[in-house]
């Protein structure tokens, strides 16, 4: 989804860059290492991870590569020499440039939601759901309505209170931009964008700039509405998502083509789908789990609920061939 999701900044991760998050007891053999190549976001509880290492007699070494799009563009720069040997973290924004580049091997694994199938083979499998909404910090409006749709954004009541993130450098300012593509189409978007500059928008690099900075419902900055994620309310009091304002994101993993160990790289797969990953994923990623039947966190539930309307995307090949165009019509129209 992939920058991330709102107060994933204040946990503390357990692995770094290329680390190993070996139990005492390794297998031998270099035969049992899996690579697991990932965005900074990623983050799993220890001690679960350690159980699965043990049952599984697999060490798993977390290499992490930036956001979404920075992970995508090092797994298609390398496809000649894979990194590593399964990969997660690849967003909907981005998943028809990785099966494009014939990235990942064909895996179909026992516990996939079908659901959310983005090609046949079976090349990527949903592990997580992400929707990316406008927040409102409520207190922060000082009085004014709150807004609950694009139209409303653009409102002269809501002048320099918005402040997004670009889309030519943060997923969730891409998911934003192509929200707003498939609210208005092709001919209207544009426009759109042009009364969201005139009602005074902010254009910041990243998330962690937007949400932490400049929106006031972390008390830092000053405009009470920002572009986040529809799981940000969880953690932050005072604040709530726009649900009419959602593009859904969906995260895959995949087994890497050429993977040194793609038996293992299976398995690791099969443990991000399992139960306990899929319970863990929301406090831990600020994620919501793509396992059916896993419930959310009772907190969740009353201040974060998945937005209803699954549809909130748009296909994976519009979003292949036009994201550049789209991107460089944003870049000249916004930013000049």
């Amino acid at each position: 989804m992939k920058v991330r999701k709102a107060a994933v900044a204040l946990l503390v991760l357990v692995t770094a860059a290329g680390c190993s998050l070996a139990t005492e007891q390794k297998p031998s053999g270099e035969g049992q290492k899996v690579t697991l190549v990932t965005h900074d976001s990623f983050n799993v509880r220890k001690e679960l991870l350690e159980e699965f290492q043990k049952s599984s007699g697999i060490t798993v070494e977390v290499r992490k590569s930036g956001d979404a799009g920075a992970l995508t563009n090092q797994l298609v720069l390398t496809k000649a020499n894979p990194i590593g040997d399964v990969a997660f973290g690849v967003d909907s924004t981005f998943a028809s440039r990785a099966l494009n580049e014939n990235v990942f091997q064909a895996y179909q694994s026992p516990d996939a939601n079908k659901r959310y199938q983005v090609d046949d083979t079976n090349r990527l499998t949903a592990v997580d759901i992400g929707d990316v909404c406008v927040n409102v910090h409520t207190s922060g409006l000082k009085g004014v309505p709150e807004p609950k749709t694009f139209d409303d954004l653009a409102n002269p009541q809501y002048k320099d209170m918005l402040v997004v993130e670009s889309p030519a450098t943060s997923s969730p300012g891409l998911a934003f931009l192509l929200g707003t593509v498939m609210r208005f189409g092709e001919n209207g978007w544009k426009d759109y964008w042009t009364r969201l500059k005139a009602n005074g928008v902010k254009v910041v690099s990243g998330w962690e700039e937007a949400y932490n900075q400049e929106f006031s419902g972390t008390g830092k900055g000053a405009r009470p509405l920002v572009v986040s994620y529809a799981s940000s309310p969880a953690a932050t009091p005072d604040t709530k998502a726009l649900l009419d304002t959602c593009y859904r994101q969906i995260e895959y993993a995949g087994v890497i083509q050429g993977a040194k160990n793609a038996d293992g790289a299976k398995k690791v797969l099969d443990f991000m789908l399992s139960q306990k990953f899929q319970a863990e994923v929301p406090e831990q990623m600020y994620v919501y789990p793509v396992r059916e039947g896993v419930a959310l966190p009772e907190a969740w539930q009353k201040s974060a609920p998945l937005p209803g309307d699954p549809e909130a995307t748009l296909p994976a090949q519009d979003v292949d061939r036009n994201r550049e165009s789209w991107v460089n019509q944003w870049r000249s129209l916004v930013q000049g």
